[in-house]
């Protein structure tokens, strides 16, 4: 932008464009903030608030139970914003109008997530497949469900799941809440039934009471799914040092004397940058990341760095009997082998990668792409060899290290009795 340029904005034009960078700036405050306003129905995603349960220590007991479910406030629906980074997918977020988020729903799906009692034999939870230790996924190759039952696919991250709309790696739930219920029954996942599920529920004194209280239908499998979607759409990834970087982005095109109308706002954007820094590596992978030669943004685009499709990456498709993913589900020639695009953000800390979990790294994932997939008929048109240099493969490993943000803190303890 040139001084003409800058100088015929009008004045109005001019504060929104200062209002708007100064509220991407503030993100983090803004979660301390909300956190310190008693039951506002605005919420931040990826601050604690919705995420750290009922105040206490130890299983949750009736009395508690009680406490909370009699507080109005906690059924307000809530106007939720995503942080920095992400909320720029502020009019893609899924589900909100169908499944409302309160602050009960929430602490609901909390519970349920990290509740063994929803499996035949009390040992397998959400949480065994999608932990928040292991980066809402799981260091294992494939998930692992009741008697150590291996299935055939890496789990999915968790997170993010606000911008996401068909689940799993195929895309056969159509919704987060079906997709919430599906490994409830899953032979080889809890293994149990959804009738027996809402059996075991229906037992559970503090169960009962939210139910009751939070749908007008009590417990039934369509409200566990609602209610465990609900939590899964609180957890979003916090800002990182790319999202900073490119905040601080629009400054570095003005010329000194438009940058003196914005110094407040550069300033705080520099000071950020400074505080959450990429390295000159990372910098330089993030320029390849979104280079017409590299082009890893043709799939990792938008706020999540996720396009939401199905692609053949030729991963599998050199075994005996691969696995054809989408195919199975839309029975289209065109979809043999594709899987949907998982996020670049935080993907550093949910390995292994892919559908079969069979690169450990996010150095054998880029060596993937650099030798241009596994040939098949249905390789993507979009992977091609790439014949990156041995300090380009790091500056691309160095940047989606960058693209990992803080999660909010969880509570992973806190059942009904």
């Amino acid at each position: 932008m040139n001084v003409s340029e800058h100088r015929s904005y009008p004045l109005l034009l001019k504060l929104s464009v200062a209002t708007a960078l100064l509220a991407g700036l503030t993100c983090t405050q803004a979660g301390t903030a909300q956190a310190a306003e008693k039951k506002s129905n605005k919420v931040q995603l990826g601050t604690d608030e919705l995420t750290l349960g009922v105040p206490g220590k130890g299983p949750l007991t009736k009395a508690e139970i009680k406490e909370w479910l009699d507080n109005p406030e906690n059924h307000q629906i809530l106007e939720v914003t995503l942080p920095l980074g992400l909320s720029a997918g502020q009019a893609q977020m899924q589900g909100l109008k169908e499944n409302p988020l309160t602050r009960a729903k929430v602490e609901l799906g909390r519970q349920l997530y990290f509740d063994t009692r929803l499996s035949s034999d009390n040992t397998i939870s959400c949480a065994s497949c999608h932990h928040p230790d292991e980066g809402w996924g799981r260091h294992t190759q494939f998930g692992i469900g009741v008697r150590d039952q291996e299935g055939g696919r890496n789990s999915p991250i968790s997170y993010n799941r606000i911008l996401s709309g068909p689940q799993f790696w195929d895309g056969r739930a159509a919704t987060l809440e079906e997709q919430a219920v599906g490994p409830i029954a899953n032979p080889i996942e809890m293994a149990n039934t959804h009738e027996n599920a809402v059996k075991t529920l229906k037992k559970i004194p503090g169960y009962q009471m939210q139910f009751k209280k939070i749908f007008k239908d009590g417990i039934t499998i369509d409200n566990v799914g609602k209610a465990i979607a609900a939590f899964e759409r609180a957890v979003v990834t916090g800002p990182t040092p790319f999202d900073y970087q490119e905040q601080l982005k629009p400054f570095l095109k003005l010329d000194k004397e438009d940058l003196e109308d914005f110094k407040e706002e550069y300033e705080a954007a520099l000071a950020m940058t400074k505080k959450h820094p990429m390295s000159d590596s990372a910098k330089r992978g993030m320029k390849l990341f979104f280079s017409e030669e590299v082009n890893c943004a043709a799939c990792h685009l938008g706020p999540n760095l996720a396009d939401e499709k199905y692609h053949n990456l030729g991963v599998g498709m050199d075994a005996d009997k691969p696995d054809l993913g989408r195919y199975e589900v839309t029975k289209q020639e065109k979809d043999k082998g594709a899987f949907k695009t998982p996020t670049i953000r935080n993907v550093e800390q949910s390995a292994p990668y892919m559908h079969d979990g069979s690169l450990e790294t996010l150095e054998e994932v880029v060596e993937h792409y650099n030798k241009g997939g596994t040939p098949n008929p249905w390789l993507s048109d979009k992977v091609k060899k790439l014949n990156l240099s041995a300090q380009d493969k790091k500056d691309l490993v160095a940047f989606m290290k960058a693209c990992t943000g803080p999660f909010p803190k969880v509570e992973s303890g806190r059942l009904p009795e």
